[in-house]
């Protein structure tokens, strides 16, 4: 079992669960989890997380199905942003 914090950011914090304090939830996943598996079980829509960053580092599209999420990592979601 992992337990792993989930941050959303901006439109993505409706997705949050109850209990989540802030703009976070700790959530528990099975052994083998990955970051689509954490997004898929909190219902966030894999299309509106456009920047996911593990533990600081960013996650390419590439390695969001294939990264097996560990005990105590930190998952940070953001929606695509625009502005000038």
């Amino acid at each position: 079992m992992a337990h792993v914090e989930l941050k959303l950011f901006a439109s993505l914090m409706a997705f949050l669960p109850a209990g989540a304090k802030g703009h976070s939830v700790v959530v528990d996943l099975p052994d083998g989890a990955t970051v689509y598996d954490l997004m898929d079980s909190c219902r966030v829509p894999r299309v509106q997380a456009h920047l996911v960053v593990r533990n600081g580092i960013f996650v390419p599209p590439s390695q969001r199905g294939a990264y097996r999420l560990q005990d105590g990592d930190v998952i940070a979601l953001w929606p695509p942003v625009a502005g000038g």
